[in-house]
Formats: C-alpha cells, structure tokens, sequence
C-alpha cells in the first residue's frame, strides 16, 4: 500500500519459529509455514489475522528460532533504555495468547530483540546520536517476569531507537532518518560498564 513501507526482513526454515515480540513486551509464536505464501504483488496478509495481537500492542521484534537451545539467550532492549536478558529455552512454551517476556514501566515499550550465545556484546543506539557498546554478561540472565536493568544513562529528552547484538570486532552502519550512512569499526566505540552516557556515534 501507498501508504506502508517494509521494516523487516527475515530468512527462516519453514520449520522454524517465528518469535514475534510488541511494543509492550509480549512474545506470540508462530511456525514459518503457518504464514501464507504470496507472490510478489501480493500485499500480503495482516499480523493480526495470524496471532491474538492486544488492542494496544503493535509488532515490533521478529526472531526465527530453530531450536530452543539451553546456551542461546534472548536480549531485549526498550526505548527508556532498560535491558533485560532470558535464556531463550525459557520460550519453549506456544501459546495462541502470547506471554509476558518483559515487565515494562509506564510509558515505556520494547525497541529491540535479539539472539546472542550469551559472550557477545552489546551495541545501543540513540535518537541524539549516542552509542554504548558494553560486554553482553554485564547483564545476567533473569526469568520472563523481571523488569530488566539500566543499559544506559540517557539525556533529557533523549531515546533509544536500536540495538545490537555484536561480535568483538566487525562494522556498525548507521543510518540516519535523512538517508545518510557510515560504516564505523566497532573497535572506534569506547568499550563501557553498562549504565554509561556512551559516546557520539
């Protein structure tokens, strides 16, 4: 539609599970071949009609899952910059109405989900154009009800718009809402304690 833009792309087995994750911290289920096929000029079918969405929730996370491995976690970041990270075996469980994967704060909602293994780092970004890039087992694992902790010290005003599971060392591209980019090495972003005001990005 005229209207409509794409935001994610995904490469998944048929046999996967698409965990897909709201703005208000909930995780529904659903098996890739359990979306409908559909051509290229097709537009496809709507979220809502596949999954039991809340009235004030919206998708904002999608993950394929293979296998729920007991040595793979889930991290989840939200926009008041508040982390939280679940062992994703933790989310074995479908069901048609979803389950809590993180408390939130008044206001708040989730921006970010992501697999990691549990020794990778941590990459966020914000609107103001900080970054902080800290080790990942600065956060330890917690059970589906917990808040989470503070992943960042933001400014008045301030929020966060993504973040990143990454390696020690790659390239982070940012993009900015006018279109323009930069290819940075993840080596140039201070390594912080998690909690820190970050740096420019």
């Amino acid at each position: 539609r005229a209207e409509d833009v794409v935001e994610h792309l995904i490469v998944a087995s048929t046999h996967s599970y698409l965990l897909i994750f709201t703005t208000k911290g909930r995780v529904y289920w659903l098996k890739i071949y359990e979306v409908p096929d559909a051509g290229t000029a097709s537009k496809g079918k709507h979220i809502s009609n596949l999954i039991n969405l809340q009235p004030d929730e919206m998708p904002k996370a999608f993950l394929s899952v293979k296998e729920f491995s007991p040595d793979q976690f889930i991290v989840m970041v939200t926009k008041q910059a508040v982390i939280k990270k679940t062992a994703l075996a933790e989310f074995d469980n479908p069901m048609s109405r979803g389950i809590i994967a993180l408390s939130l704060d008044e206001g708040d909602e989730l921006i970010s989900a992501r697999l990691s293994n549990g020794q990778n780092f941590i990459f966020i970004g914000t609107h103001e154009g900080k970054a902080i890039r800290f080790q990942e087992d600065q956060v330890r694992a917690m059970g589906r009800p917990a808040r989470g902790v503070r992943a960042m010290d933001l400014t008045d005003g301030d929020y966060i718009v993504g973040a990143e599971v990454v390696d020690e060392n790659g390239l982070m591209l940012s993009i900015s809402e006018s279109g323009y980019g930069k290819r940075t090495k993840l080596s140039e972003y201070r390594l912080t304690a998690r909690g820190g005001k970050g740096v420019i990005n």
